[in-house]
C-alpha cells in the first residue's frame, strides 16, 4: 500500500480527493490536514510515502510544506496541487524538492497516477503547466527597475526606498515610472501586483 497524506484548506475538495484515492486498491490515505502546519505535523506522526498539499494554504504554503518534509522526511515524496500554473510557481515548487505538480482541474484518476508515480522515483509535472510555463514570457523590467519595484512594495515612501538602496528619490521616482509603464498598469500599487503574479520579483 502506498500511504498517503492529504493536505487542502477546503473541506469539500479535501474530502472529494480522499474519497478518490479511498478507491484505489494499492492507496490509503493515512492523514489528512487543513493548513500547512497541521500537514507537517501530521506527516512527522504517520510517516507518509507521500504527501498531496495545496499550493496555497494559511501557516505553511504548499511548497513551504514540501521543503519542510524534505529535511524531516526525505524519503516521503510531494505532490502540489494548484488552480495557478504559474511559471514561477512550478520553478519554486520543483526546487522545494515537490516531485509532482498538479492542476486542480486534472481528471479525477490522474491524481492516483501521479502518486504512483511519484512514490516509485519518477516526477510528474502536468502537461498544461508546463507548457504556460515554457511559453511564458520574460520579465520586461531590467534587474535595476524589479529591485527598486521590489523595495518599493505598493505604498513604501519613496524617501525611505531612496535610503534603502542608496540611490537618490528622483531616481527612485523614474525607475518606478519605467517599470509601472513597462507593465502597463496604471498604478505602482497595480505594477507591484502585476510583477509579483509574474514571478518577475
Amino acid at each position: 500500500m502506498i500511504r498517503v497524506l492529504l493536505a487542502d484548506d477546503e473541506d469539500l475538495i479535501r474530502e472529494a480527493l480522499v474519497g478518490l484515492l479511498d478507491r484505489e486498491p494499492d492507496i490509503e490515505v493515512v492523514a489528512t490536514a487543513a493548513d500547512g502546519r497541521q500537514a507537517v505535523e501530521r506527516a512527522l506522526a504517520t510517516r507518509p510515502d507521500v504527501a498531496v498539499v495545496d499550493l496555497q494554504m494559511p501557516g505553511l504554503d504548499g511548497i513551504g510544506v514540501i521543503a519542510e518534509l524534505g529535511r524531516h522526511l526525505p524519503g516521503c515524496a510531494g505532490v502540489i496541487l494548484t488552480g495557478h500554473g504559474r511559471p514561477h510557481l512550478l520553478r519554486q515548487a520543483l526546487s522545494s524538492g515537490a516531485r509532482g505538480f498538479l492542476a486542480k482541474g486534472a481528471p479525477g484518476s490522474a491524481l492516483a497516477d501521479v502518486v504512483r508515480r511519484v512514490h516509485e522515483g519518477k516526477r510528474y509535472v502536468d502537461p498544461m503547466l508546463a507548457a504556460d510555463a515554457l511559453t511564458a514570457p520574460p520579465s520586461p523590467l531590467t534587474p535595476r527597475e524589479a529591485q527598486v519595484l521590489a523595495a518599493a512594495g505598493a505604498d513604501r515612501p519613496v524617501g525611505e526606498v531612496a535610503r534603502t538602496l542608496f540611490l537618490s528619490p528622483g531616481t527612485v521616482r523614474n525607475y518606478l515610472t519605467a517599470a509601472t509603464a513597462k507593465l502597463g498598469a496604471g498604478s505602482r500599487a497595480e505594477a507591484h501586483q502585476l510583477a509579483r503574479e509574474n514571478g518577475w520579483l
